[in-house]
């Protein structure tokens, strides 16, 4: 296939591979989307009518295309994300579980992604081992985009930093959110100034994706974590490279870590496949859980903020974290489908890691 439209494959492993142009680009993408899709999706009627005839349909670039969602793990909000924004983009998803196709039964890695890129139109997958999606992109005809894997998870990290970006006020001096824009009354996307975040828990593949993002668009990372649990090497070169180190604090102490906070964030101490460690592991994370009395005597800032990538436990954030003032929770599940859509735009509709950054009107006429 890629032979017949004279023009590389790209793929998306982790946002490493992208350079802060290109993730800026992204979400300023995954907001327009966000915007111009959200009122059609409003109650049929809700809006009058000089507006409903002012309605533009978001790119329709995966118009009769098809992307395989390549799930070997259970998912709430990727599959979601992923099945959704297919439709708002033209297109449709198919879901292929584990126990769905041959793949790992009676067929490998190698064939089953030439099949998958004989008849769809991209490959999204979440996989176990980050080997299993770097031996699939190695033999797609069609882009493939990391939906998380043992090292990375990029999606969820574009979603974070779009819901920083939609609440930047929040970070301001006696801030106020700016008037929504659009018709359905999207957030709007503000400069971020540079923040300071602190990730308390274990190093996985959402911290992983952190640690190449967030220093290079200006933040401090400030990161607590039990010895045993840190960052394998193969991420850390990726960090080095990327220069991003010198702007990463790592401890073990959690309140120190929360030290000076904008934001804090957890994750899951116990991950799919890793339920064999539970005791160990919560025995390990003993005073990780983000509380208020933590943070408060760790000196976080005043208006610090809290986010989780979800699914959650009681054990990593109390309740009145998790569902009281300072939460983004929610904001940032959501979020998940504008990024997503904005790189299925991108990767898999245009075959390209750049954003479709046309003047609206432009753009509006190209994809319909």
């Amino acid at each position: 296939m890629a032979s017949k439209v004279h023009k590389a494959v790209p793929h998306l492993m982790t946002l490493a591979d992208l350079t802060v142009p290109q993730i800026q680009a992204t979400l300023r993408h995954s907001n327009r989307l966000k915007k111009f899709s959200e009122p059609w999706l409003l109650p049929h009627g809700a809006l009058a009518k000089k507006h409903a005839s002012k309605l533009k349909l978001p790119s329709q670039s995966l118009f009769n295309k098809t992307i395989a969602l390549l799930f070997s793990k259970r998912s709430t909000r990727t599959r979601l994300a992923a099945e959704t924004s297919a439709t708002l983009l033209g297109g449709r998803a198919l879901f292929l579980g584990r126990d769905d196709i041959q793949l790992g039964v009676n067929e490998s890695p190698r064939d089953t992604a030439r099949v998958i890129g004989g008849m769809c139109q991209g490959i999204f997958a979440r996989v176990g081992e980050h080997e299993e999606i770097e031996e699939l992109a190695r033999h797609s005809p069609v882009p493939v985009l990391n939906a998380l894997s043992s090292l990375w998870h990029p999606t969820q990290i574009l979603a974070d930093l779009l819901t920083l970006h939609e609440h930047a006020y929040l970070f301001e001096e006696n801030g106020v959110a700016p008037p929504p824009d659009g018709i359905a009354g999207t957030p709007v996307f503000q400069e971020l100034r540079p923040l300071t975040v602190a990730y308390v828990g274990d190093a996985a593949n959402v911290l992983h994706d952190m640690l190449v993002t967030y220093p290079r668009l200006g933040h401090k990372l400030r990161v607590a974590s039990p010895p045993q649990y840190r960052a394998p090497a193969e991420v850390w070169r990726r960090v080095e490279e990327l220069g991003c180190d010198k702007d990463i604090w790592w401890g073990e102490d959690p309140k120190e870590a929360v030290k000076g906070a904008d934001v804090v964030v957890t994750d899951t101490w116990i991950s799919m496949g890793q339920e064999a460690e539970k005791a160990e592991r919560l025995k390990a994370f003993e005073g990780y859980q983000v509380t208020e009395e933590m943070c408060r005597l760790g000196g976080a800032n005043p208006n610090w903020k809290f986010m989780h990538c979800l699914p959650r436990k009681p054990h990593e954030v109390d309740d009145e974290v998790f569902y009281g003032p300072r939460s983004l929770v929610f904001p940032e599940a959501d979020n998940r489908k504008w990024t997503i859509m904005a790189l299925f735009d991108n990767l898999f509709g245009r075959w390209t890691h750049e954003s479709y950054t046309k003047p609206q009107k432009s753009a509006e006429k190209d994809s319909n």
